[in-house]
């Protein structure tokens, strides 16, 4: 196993390689395609067997539009007519969200080696969730906590369950590759 992705026992931090970098793109590439598709596709069509906790669409980069405007003072239209909020969306489904799990979620639970890595994926989806609809939606671009607890909150929160699970399988994945 290398020391990217072997699950540590103690804090360590794997190595900055050209297999870091292959591993953080492809978990993210995986992780943001599942959580758009779920959210964009699975979600809506499962409305009318799961609703309230399904049927919504997600609005990532509504949102990432929002919070760009709110932090440089500018129309969140004029930030959505220049793609920015997208960009963002892309930017941090494919490499900050992915280097999260294997920089803290991925050292954090190998103080707990009993902690399966799903189960470790998971939480750091329900982690990206409260980050997403409490530190991004609330405090930053003003929306109500958790974006008032409706149909979007249930759905977010899967969304990003499924993203956390996929970025842990495909590291879990690439250390057997190895």
């Amino acid at each position: 196993m290398s020391d990217l992705t072997s699950k540590p026992t103690t804090l360590t931090l794997p190595a900055i390689d050209a297999r870091l970098v292959v591993t953080v793109l492809v978990a993210g590439a995986f992780a943001t395609i599942a959580f758009d598709f779920f959210g964009q596709f699975l979600s809506p069509l499962l409305k009318d067997l799961a609703s309230p906790w399904l049927g919504a669409k997600l609005a990532p980069v509504p949102l990432a539009n929002a919070v760009i405007g709110t932090v440089f003072g500018v129309p969140a239209k004029a930030v959505g007519d220049l793609g920015i909020g997208y960009g963002l969306h892309i930017l941090t489904g494919l490499i900050f969200y992915p280097l999260g799990y294997i920089l803290v979620a991925r050292p954090l639970s190998g103080l707990l080696p009993f902690v399966p890595w799903w189960v470790t994926g998971a939480a750091y989806g329900v982690a990206l969730w409260i980050f997403a609809l409490y530190f991004m939606a609330h405090l930053i671009a003003g929306n109500p906590p958790f974006l008032g607890w409706g149909s979007l909150t249930w759905v977010a929160l899967w969304g990003h369950i499924v993203f956390g699970v996929v970025v842990a399988g495909v590291v879990q994945w690439r250390e057997f590759r190895n």
